[in-house]
């Protein structure tokens, strides 16, 4: 599986942000679908993920309530909308996929996208 994620950019405390993960090689309808983030310095932390059906939803309590993971199988493509941006949300988001149950572990996560930039102004 060859994820894709886009939809970064600069955006002002408060604003909104939709991110999206794009496969290829491979259907997504499968796989566990996750975001993580990270900032230089740090590890990758866990942000949002999705069942293979879409039908449950887990989130790190940093952005629960402002962010929102969710799925289109038919377009092979997983989203996040994130609202209410802060400073601290400021990262390189990546979305990764794996087979199996819903985890926030990173390495538990087969395949990774290459990572899109997030920057929030104050």
């Amino acid at each position: 599986v060859q994820l894709q994620a886009s939809g970064g950019g600069l955006v002002q405390t408060g604003g909104s942000l939709r991110l999206s993960c794009a496969a290829s090689g491979r259907t997504l309808s499968s796989y566990v679908m996750g975001w993580f983030r990270q900032v230089p310095g740090k590890e990758r932390d866990f942000v949002a993920a999705i069942t293979w059906s879409g039908g449950s939803t887990y989130y790190a309590d940093s952005v629960k309530g402002r962010f929102t993971i969710s799925r289109d199988n038919a377009k092979n493509t997983v989203y996040l909308q994130m609202n209410s941006l802060k400073p601290e949300d400021a990262a390189v988001y990546y979305c990764a996929a794996r087979r199996g149950l819903t985890t926030p572990r990173e390495y538990e996560y087969s395949y990774w996208g290459q990572g899109t930039q997030v920057t929030v102004s104050s």
